[in-house]
This record gives structure tokens, C-alpha cells and sequence, in this order.
């Protein structure tokens, strides 16, 4: 498990609408997933929608688009709480 970092606003603020935007732009890459450290989930979702070659894609992207929109919905304290100190990989 990863050493989480301080509860710091700014920072997880920042984080927070990165990663949103990336989840609905990009979603089915799994950008956010690695701006959050989660290098194995986002190597899962980037795999399966290139060596699908694109057949899954859509399915990768509505995951991030939901995760996407989720992040953004979510109190700074929150995202830091699920996301960041706990380290929930999947919505």
C-alpha cells in the first residue's frame, strides 16, 4: 500500500478536477488513474481498450466518464478520504 499524503486543500483540489477532466476526456485510457498512482488499474484500463483494438473502448470510457464525474462530485475531504488515503480503485 502506498504511503498517502497530508490533507492538503490546494493540492487535493487540483488533483481532484485533473482527474475529473481526465476520466471524461479520456477515460478510457486511464489517465486518471495514473495521476492518482494507481499504475496497475490504469495499466488494465489502457491495455483493454488498445488490445481490444478499440472494441472496448467505449466500455473503458464509460468507466472513466462516470469516474470522471464522480471525482468532481465529490467534497475535497472526500476525494482525499476515498481516493487518495484509502486508495479506492474503482469507483
Amino acid at each position: 500500500m502506498m504511503e498517502h499524503q497530508e490533507f492538503n486543500a490546494e493540492e487535493v483540489q487540483s488533483k481532484k478536477i485533473m482527474c475529473g477532466i481526465f476520466g471524461i476526456l479520456l477515460g478510457g485510457l486511464g489517465i486518471h488513474k495514473f495521476v492518482l498512482g494507481y499504475t496497475s488499474t490504469g495499466l488494465i484500463m489502457l491495455l483493454v481498450s488498445v488490445l481490444s483494438v478499440g472494441i472496448l473502448y467505449p466500455v473503458m470510457y464509460v468507466i472513466g466518464l462516470i469516474e470522471g464525474i464522480v471525482y468532481l462530485t465529490k467534497t475535497d475531504r472526500d476525494f482525499y478520504e476515498t481516493y487518495i488515503a484509502h486508495e479506492k480503485n474503482w469507483f
